[in-house]
């Protein structure tokens, strides 16, 4: 998921922080989890307007409990709109489409190659963050991963098929994207941004739907499908986004950023207990190449060393 959010780096994360970072990474794995049961009945792009109209509801009613005022974003819409397809029609469609192929588990170890897309685009686009040595490193070792995962699958048809891969890297890229366009959102606050985004989400998903599926049959979905649909939107999307500022707020958007590492390892555990998944050995060998490059690039871990 990629949130706009401050750079700063705080102190080392006392216990309360920690609770917050596993239980973020956890609920965002099981995002992974909601929406593999989801898409075995509702289209990939009926799921995404379900998603983010339900969750902007919920945020927006948190807005108007809580605040600040909604009115905050109203002079940035055409932006809004932007981070919109950015950050939640598009990587939403293709990680639901890649999901009606792909397991949790896959899916959530290829997402979790955000940080290095972001991390070229970052380096390309802007003045303020060029890439050192570690991050160089962490690249490559993200890069390396993702081929491994990808590669024998492409030989052998081993692990799903590629297209769905791709689709889970397409919304990567889109999601680093997004945290390009998110840098521009000055003095506006984190909570605002999320509403924001999804509220304009819900504006475009609802005629996209209308369009290519029509009215009929939208709601027709069984009881443990609309389970794991209030589940991706409210308790994943929606809460997700809350717990996830007051994580920003206590302990820093760097240190924050850590749940990347927690989130494959909640969608693999959820998707081997209750899916009956199994990751191919070379797809675990990809993904302790890529977290390995999360750790690289975050640097503290070698830095201490």
């Amino acid at each position: 998921m990629a949130i706009a959010a401050t750079t700063t780096m705080r102190g080392p994360m006392v216990l309360k922080d920690w609770a917050q970072l596993l239980l973020l990474g956890a609920i965002w794995g099981g995002s992974f989890f909601f929406a593999r049961i989801a898409v075995a009945e509702l289209p990939p792009l009926v799921l995404v307007l379900f998603r983010v109209t339900i969750a902007a509801a919920a945020l927006q009613l948190y807005l108007a409990v809580r605040g600040p005022s909604f009115r905050l974003a109203l002079p940035h819409a055409g932006l809004f709109f932007l981070l919109a397809l950015a950050n939640n029609v598009i990587p939403f469609s293709l990680i639901f489409a890649g999901q009606t192929e792909l397991g949790a588990g896959v899916a959530s170890v290829l997402n979790s190659t955000t940080p290095f897309w972001t991390l070229i685009l970052a380096n390309a686009l802007t003045s303020d963050e060029k890439l050192s040595w570690n991050k160089l490193a962490g690249i490559a070792l993200g890069i390396a991963g993702t081929a491994v995962m990808i590669g024998p699958g492409l030989v052998a048809g081993l692990g799903g098929p590629v297209w769905a891969k791709f689709a889970l890297i397409g919304a990567s890229v889109s999601y680093a994207v997004a945290l390009m366009i998110a840098r521009r959102f000055k003095g506006v606050p984190s909570p605002v941004i999320a509403t924001g985004q999804l509220t304009c989400s819900t504006i475009i998903m609802v005629p996209v739907v209308l369009l290519s599926h029509g009215p009929a049959n939208l709601f027709s979905a069984s009881p443990p499908v609309w389970a794991a649909v209030l589940g991706l939107a409210l308790l994943s999307t929606a809460f997700a986004y809350i717990l996830y500022f007051n994580l920003v707020a206590s302990a820093g958007a760097t240190n924050a950023s850590l749940v990347t590492l927690i989130v494959p390892a909640s969608a693999i555990l959820l998707g081997f207990l209750f899916l009956g998944e199994r990751l191919e050995l070379f797809e675990l060998g990809g993904m302790a190449l890529i977290a390995l490059g999360l750790v690289t690039i975050d640097g503290r871990l070698f830095g201490r060393r």
